[in-house]
């Protein structure tokens, strides 16, 4: 399928989803949201994607934030449903998303940028990368998860500052704050990425699947992540990359997984 505001690359089982819109900074509109939601479908799909990896086009932005020009005439029942709509069909989809999703952040992360980037399972950063919320200079507040994934990222205090005086931070902060895993030259930032990609599909992906699930109904009121672990652990024991595993262990080679 052809997009018009991403693009998708896929190499050696790696997907690299890439905001296409330089001109506007990679800002989230609708139309783009949608597309991103269509193509994680695809890519959830797809048994030769391990790994995605979401980053933004051109060296300023991974994504400035939302288009603003989009919803500044909503009402509080379209505001709503912008909010909601988002969480559903993208944010909450990174999130829960059954293969790893890590964000690769170039340049400026605001707004709707750095919630996207929250939403996947861990972040890496150039060096020249600045993330921050500034919706409540503009008279609102995060309104797809970001007041609720920063606090788990960053501890509430953090949160509550960086929300508050809607201000940015650099990359050496954000890897001081655990926002982000890594931080590379902006000229290697997807190449050591994709290592770390690689390292990941090395394992299996059918366990990093529920790891992604235990460790996400850890935060969630109404699920218990023990309960999850304990589940997911057992029903490791009827799958065949479980036997691959123990029996490339006891053999001393190296696993071959799907």
């Amino acid at each position: 399928m052809e997009f018009e505001n991403i693009s998708i690359d896929i190499e050696e089982r790696k997907a690299v989803l890439t905001i296409n819109r330089p001109k506007k900074l990679n800002a989230l509109n609708r139309a783009t949201l949608q597309e991103i939601s269509t193509a994680l479908d695809q890519l959830a799909n797809d048994n030769d994607v391990r790994v995605v990896i979401l980053t933004g086009s051109g060296e300023k932005a991974f994504v400035a934030g939302a288009d603003i020009a989009e919803f500044a005439d909503f009402s509080v029942e379209k505001g709503r449903q912008l909010s909601a709509e988002g969480h559903k069909n993208v944010f909450d989809k990174i999130e829960n998303f059954p293969k790893p999703v890590i964000a690769a952040v170039n340049g400026f992360a605001l707004g709707g940028g750095l919630e996207l980037a929250m939403a996947a399972h861990f972040r890496t950063a150039s060096d020249n990368a600045k993330m921050g919320l500034p919706e409540t200079s503009l008279g609102v507040i995060p309104g797809y998860g970001g007041t609720q994934r920063l606090p788990q990222l960053v501890g509430k205090g953090k949160a509550m500052e960086m929300i508050m005086t809607a201000g940015m931070i650099k990359a050496d902060q954000a890897l001081t704050y655990g926002l982000v895993n890594y931080v590379f030259s902006l000229e290697d930032l997807i190449e050591q990425t994709k290592t770390l990609a690689g390292k990941i599909i090395n394992n299996s992906g059918d366990a990093i699947s529920s790891a992604i699930q235990a460790v996400n109904d850890q935060f969630q009121s109404d699920k218990n992540g023990y309960e999850t672990e304990i589940e997911h652990f057992g029903n490791a024991f009827g799958t065949e990359e479980f036997q691959e595993g123990t029996s490339a262990f006891l053999d001393k080679r190296k696993p071959k997984f799907k």
